[in-house]
């Protein structure tokens, strides 16, 4: 395996690398089959990349990454096009992928970054350029946003603490674990199996092993067990989560299953600590954002198998969930922990 980056001695999980670009097209991880299976899908355009992002192929901060090798490839493959043009087929390509999962705003700020380095572009020539510069700057942004995030995370969590996560993998999760490592910290873990895709069981989990952490996995329906007092698996420390958005009013939004997490947490003293790497300057309130509701069909299914009775035709599947700002202990961004209610100072920082 691989050995790790940065600085750090930990080695390099499978999902560090799951979006690429190689001979004109994106090859994403398939995370619905992974770690069970190796399996990489192609995508020729960005529409494929986004049609990808859609059925789950990506997730957590696979999109953001996605979106970003999306709208690189559209700017090569506009190249020989008349400069309006190849403006409107980035233009129409970053549509795609601004849209694909509505709930996770990451494919739409790579979106917006793009296309405002292509205002001032007065040739095709600069306008890929422009717009290749941009989406490559924004992966490695994000990457370095989460790394801040982490180093503030670890402040907040002593060493040999036990967490409780749910639906939490890729770049944000990583980079929790490395900041740990880099202060001599270690923490044990308990995950989710995160229904209808076990995310947390074959990615949150996988990850953390890949990573040489101990982790529990339990089903969804254990996690108030857990954080009970006198639970058999021990004290939970801390319920530590993503979030896919919050909003200004400290709403987080994310994974389905948080908010009843989080409601006991809160009844059972347990601190809940949600990461984002900054608040939505565009949703005042948590009603701004959108939820994410997916096909019944796949609450019917698991891992492309149904797990329902035939008899049972009806499921309700929203992706998300809001968990208001009073069961959030703080909110850990790239710039620092706030108390919920007051995660709109983000952008009293400078550099906001």
């Amino acid at each position: 395996m691989e050995r790790g980056r940065r600085g750090s001695g930990l080695p390099t999980a499978a999902l560090e690398d799951s979006v690429r670009i190689v001979e004109g097209a994106v090859l994403i991880l398939d995370r619905r089959v992974f770690p069970g299976e190796l399996s990489w899908v192609r995508c020729s355009d960005a529409f494929e990349v986004a049609e990808a992002i859609r059925a789950m192929v990506t997730q957590s901060s696979g999109p953001l990454y996605a979106a970003c090798a999306g709208l690189e490839l559209a700017a090569v493959q506009a190249a020989a096009l008349p400069l309006d043009a190849a403006r409107a087929a980035i233009g129409a390509a970053g549509d795609a992928l601004a849209t694909a999962r509505p709930t996770n705003n990451h494919p739409l700020e790579a979106v917006e970054r793009v296309r405002e380095a292509c205002v001032d572009a007065r040739s095709t020539a600069e306008l890929v350029e422009a717009a290749v510069t941009a989406a490559r700057a924004g992966a490695e942004l994000y990457r370095s946003r989460s790394r801040a995030l982490g180093d503030e995370a670890v402040k907040l969590l002593p060493d040999g603490a036990r967490l409780l996560t749910h639906c939490w993998m890729d770049t944000y999760i990583t980079e929790l674990v490395r900041a740990a490592d880099r202060v001599g910290r270690s923490y044990e873990w308990i995950a989710t199996e995160t229904r209808p895709y076990l995310q947390g069981a074959r990615l949150t989990a996988h990850t953390l092993r890949e990573l040489g952490q101990t982790v529990t996995l339990i089903t969804d329906g254990m996690g108030a067990a857990a954080l009970a007092p006198g639970s058999g698996i021990g004290p939970v420390d801390a319920f530590v989560t993503a979030a896919d958005r919050v909003s200004l009013d400290g709403t987080v939004v994310n994974k389905v299953g948080t908010l009843g997490l989080a409601v006991a947490a809160h009844a059972f003293d347990v601190p809940f600590y949600a990461l984002v790497q900054s608040p939505d300057p565009g949703a005042p309130v948590g009603a701004d954002i959108r939820i994410e509701d997916r096909d019944g069909d796949e609450v019917l299914h698991t891992l492309g198998r149904r797990t329902a009775s035939a008899l049972v035709t009806d499921a309700w599947y929203p992706a998300f969930d809001a968990t208001p700002a009073r069961f959030v202990t703080r909110i850990v961004t790239d710039r620092g922990a706030y108390a919920a209610a007051d995660v709109a100072h983000y952008f009293d920082r400078p550099g906001a």
